[in-house]
């Protein structure tokens, strides 16, 4: 189905915006591989973890019937049991009516990868992963592109192709802008009128967006994802080398044995700031790395956000 709609997009020259180009063959290799991937995934358990993490509203009330073995006693309807004799029990469903949020940090420094996947291709990769389980869900998926902006704003629908043009968008849109996600996080919350489950899925290059944050957090169910690249957190020792900043362009000459240890420090401390902030707001955070399988990560967190639910 993926491959179809990218077909077609790709088929489409009159009906494209002048900027983008016809998808290459290796990014459609690489789309169809996420589609793949994502849907056997969900296909086994990761959707029914989702659903026991992620509730609605509440839950409202749909039958009495008589006691069952196993019941719980606290849901006995008292009066019915008086007036007929025996024992009745209150039933009650879950009402989800949940609408999943998905803001992916498209900037440029996303299109870096010093490994065999870019941080742009994995942020892809979970965006779908979480967009394919919600809709399986019967959940409400929304999405939007943040760069020093809101580049793409999807209203949330239940419609396939909702996550279908979300994976199209992460990947084909070129790799422009700095990160700004005090603005473009910002921004789109003047947007999201409706409270969601907001993933927040960028590397955090930066300044922690702390006053966007905080009204995230404030507003909706906010869950960090912080994409990670190894590089991210130790540049190589080694030079001179040229290198080209992903977010500006701009090419300087560097001397990494000089420079890469001041560099980490900076980029720890940065992390730090953020991660500090995160547990001030009580906001869920979950590190995925570009050199490791993110599967095992996000079951962990669910099991781990399922057993501080129950408690």
């Amino acid at each position: 189905m993926l491959a179809r709609v990218l077909d077609y997009f790709a088929r489409r020259p009159a009906a494209r915006p002048a900027h983008t180009l016809a998808l290459p063959a290796d990014l459609l290799a690489r789309v169809r591989r996420i589609e793949i991937t994502t849907k056997r995934l969900v296909d086994h358990g990761v959707a029914g973890n989702y659903h026991s993490v992620f509730r609605g509203r509440g839950v409202e009330f749909s039958e009495v019937r008589p006691y069952q073995p196993g019941d719980d006693v606290r849901a006995i309807d008292w009066n019915r049991t008086a007036r007929m004799g025996a024992p009745f029990v209150k039933v009650f469903h879950e009402e989800r009516d949940l609408t999943v949020f998905l803001a992916v940090d498209v900037s440029g420094s996303l299109r870096y990868g010093s490994r065999a996947i870019a941080k742009r291709e994995l942020a892809a990769e979970v965006a779908a992963l979480l967009a394919f389980a919600a809709l399986r869900n019967q959940d409400r998926v929304g999405a939007a592109l943040l760069s020093d902006r809101v580049d793409l704003f999807l209203p949330p629908a239940r419609r396939r192709n909702r996550a279908l043009r979300l994976v199209h968008e992460i990947l084909s849109r070129p790799a422009r802008g700095a990160t700004d996600l005090e603005t473009a996080l910002g921004g789109l919350l003047a947007s999201l009128h409706q409270r969601s489950v907001l993933f927040l899925i960028s590397d955090f290059v930066g300044a922690a967006p702390e006053a966007a944050l905080q009204r995230a957090a404030s507003r909706h169910d906010l869950v960090v994802l912080e994409i990670v690249d190894p590089r991210d957190l130790e540049p190589p020792a080694v030079g001179p080398v040229v290198l080209e900043d992903a977010e500006t362009g701009e090419v300087a000459f560097v001397d990494g044995r000089r420079s890469a240890a001041p560099e980490a420090a900076r980029a720890g401390a940065e992390r730090q700031r953020l991660h500090r902030l995160l547990g001030a707001l009580g906001v869920d955070r979950l590190e995925l790395r570009t050199d490791r399988p993110y599967l095992p990560e996000l079951v962990a967190f669910f099991d781990r956000r399922k057993r501080r639910m129950a408690r």
